[in-house]
């Protein structure tokens, strides 16, 4: 295990309207307002997207997503980091969908379109030095602290 400590910067509220990119849009805000390090909770509404749910064989490395789709409205909620990856900020987001009596959670990848309304406060992270990087074993984009 690795750690750092750091403190709270700035707080992004923003509010996704329908049919808006939630990922696109949390990359495009870490961007425009230069957040290197951040935590982020959303709640509201998606109608579409991919999201993995584990790996196909947990041996197999690289290891192969299992993934699965949103293909209507669903209730959403969420947590997320986000860090750098060289030149572009890079979203992690492990959220709960629900739909009826059906939830499904895992790791929101591409395809993010919201429904209706979805809110992200967003927590600026300040004094830690930490990056996102390409594990070769894993082939994912690890945490790595500089």
């Amino acid at each position: 295990m690795e750690y750092r400590t750091g403190s709270i910067g700035r707080v992004v509220v923003a509010r996704f309207s329908d049919g808006d990119d939630l990922l696109e849009g949390l990359r495009e805000i870490a961007k425009k307002e230069n957040i290197k390090s951040a935590f982020f909770s959303i709640v509201g509404g998606l109608k579409g997207g991919e999201f993995v749910v584990g790996p196909q064989d947990e041996e197999e490395r690289p290891p192969r997503p299992e993934w699965r789709k949103l293909h209507e409205s669903h209730e959403v909620f969420g947590f997320g980091t986000i860090f750098w990856e060289e030149e572009e900020p890079r979203v992690h987001f492990h959220g709960a969908y629900g739909k009826r009596d059906n939830v499904r959670v895992g790791c929101l990848r591409k395809g993010s379109e919201t429904f209706l309304i979805l809110e992200v406060v967003i927590v600026e992270i300040k004094g830690i030095n930490a990056e996102r990087k390409a594990d070769p074993e894993t082939g994912l984009p690890l945490l790595r602290f500089f």
